[in-house]
């Protein structure tokens, strides 16, 4: 609860700022703030349990847990990365500098309450304070149509999904008479699969949240709302939402759904494996570097599903580490393409022609980037499949994750067409400028990558 409040006061604090024109201080005002709020995340690990607040008990609404701040310890160090970036990006933009990191440092709130909620009521709230910022920074760029494209398209399919969500909502409570997880789950256990109006709720709040986290069917909307938004934005919407989402939905099948675990598994398993085949097979075509990422991020969404199905060991552990991979890569990949975007005014894949020649230490950070994305050992991204993998087979679930090899197979051949774009192309004479900030960044994730490659078991020993 504390890590929450902080975080809501840093953003204030943002606020204030430029009302007393302060904004060349915002970013290092921000990373100190989160500095300061990873501490206070840490201290909250001995003292999980039932959050109090001005003397009340909130654990109906919120729980502090290990997994909570786990997750929140996760999306802080991805927040700092976005943030230390966003310097240079928006250095055009000092006149709405405050307003997109105020935004940002808001959806880091509503990330939080999805890790730490325990009422449907607060899930739906941390959703949408998420949801409606994004929508926000997707248009962000009023004289640009794909941004507006992108923060329309957004905005449309995600206020539907939002509603189905809700009605689902409303029907679970009808069903249970509660909002309560635990509540909710005692229900499930002994009345679900007898209640049509219980699974008719269940399943269309899991419907909402796979629309969330770009699953296919419903995942038409990621490619052009990735590919219009500002690249900044995209990067926020490709690491710290989709895993800030992964944990809320873990938490409600978890604690809330586990009771029809048959009604929900077979849809899940459906849903996985066809994320996959798409999200892999449809990436292999694409020539923008930030749909290629898009159609990537579908295809992680498939893997992480399976931590989704793998409740009955407990996989909590197996999710965390596989978002954290996920984020170190996804943030290492973008901190090499921002400037090369902002250098050739290209976002296709040949904008990268020739930089391994060019720049070969960020070409090498884009390119371990890319093979952890793979899933290449000793990155990170190997062991994350790995243990996703495991839990898999544990749980029952062979054919998938026979799958999900297969399709990890085939996701290799368009991570590569960015390696070999920048070691097998000359490309143009155009000078890629390189801002100290970003590759600062770039070097963390993949140090990181690198390190959990060949240590897992300081942040797989967590949960």
């Amino acid at each position: 609860m504390n890590t929450l409040i902080y975080t809501a006061g840093l953003g204030m604090v943002c606020l204030a700022m430029e009302i007393l024109d302060l904004r060349k201080l915002l970013v290092p005002v921000i990373l100190l703030g989160l500095a300061v709020i990873f501490g206070v995340n840490l201290m909250s690990w001995a003292d999980s349990g039932p959050v109090i607040f001005a003397g009340l008990d909130m654990s109906s609404m919120l729980l502090v847990d290990h997994f909570s701040v786990a997750f929140n310890g996760v999306l802080i160090v991805a927040a700092a990365f976005l943030f230390a970036m966003s310097h240079d990006f928006y250095k055009d933009e000092q006149h709405h500098l405050s307003d997109y990191l105020t935004i940002i440092v808001f959806i880091l709130c509503g990330a939080m309450v999805l890790t730490s909620y325990s009422n449907l009521v607060m899930m739906f709230l941390g959703i949408e304070i998420v949801s409606i910022s994004l929508y926000i920074l997707a248009g962000s760029r009023r004289h640009d149509l794909r941004s507006n494209e992108a923060g329309m398209k957004y905005f449309l399919m995600g206020s539907f999904a939002s509603a189905v969500l809700l009605f689902g909502i409303t029907l679970l409570y009808g069903a249970s008479g509660s909002f309560k997880l635990t509540e909710i789950a005692s229900y499930a256990a002994t009345y679900g699969m007898d209640s049509p109006m219980f699974l008719v709720g269940s399943l269309l709040v899991v419907c909402a949240f796979l629309f969330k986290v770009a699953a296919v069917p419903f995942h038409f909307w990621s490619p052009d709302v990735y590919e219009g938004s500002p690249s900044l934005v995209t990067t926020l919407m490709a690491t710290l939402v989709k895993v800030s989402f992964f944990a809320a939905f873990y938490r409600l099948m978890s604690s809330g759904f586990a009771g029809i675990d048959p009604h929900t598994s077979t849809i899940l398993v459906i849903v996985a494996a066809a994320t996959m085949i798409v999200g892999n097979l449809v990436a292999l075509k694409q020539i923008n570097f930030k749909r290629l990422l898009a159609y990537s991020g579908i295809a992680h969404a498939g893997y992480m599903l399976l931590a989704i199905l793998s409740l009955k060991t407990n996989s909590a552990s197996a999710l965390l580490f596989y978002g954290a991979t996920y984020i170190l890569a996804t943030i290492g990949a973008f901190a090499v393409a921002l400037p090369v975007f902002s250098s050739t005014g290209k976002e296709t894949i040949d904008a990268f022609d020739g930089l391994g020649r060019k720049k070969p230490f960020i070409a090498g950070m884009l390119t371990l980037s890319m093979l952890s994305l793979a899933g290449i050992p000793p990155l990170a991204g190997f062991l994350g499949k790995y243990y996703i993998f495991s839990e898999a087979i544990h749980n029952g679930y062979v054919a998938i994750t026979l799958l999900a090899v297969i399709t990890s197979i085939i996701g290799v051949y368009y991570y590569f067409k960015v390696i070999l774009a920048m070691y097998t192309k000359a490309g143009e004479d155009t000078e890629i400028q390189f801002p100290m900030l970003y590759s600062i960044v770039g070097i963390i994730c993949v140090a990181l990558s690198i390190l959990l490659g060949l240590w897992p078991g300081g942040l797989m020993g967590l949960l």
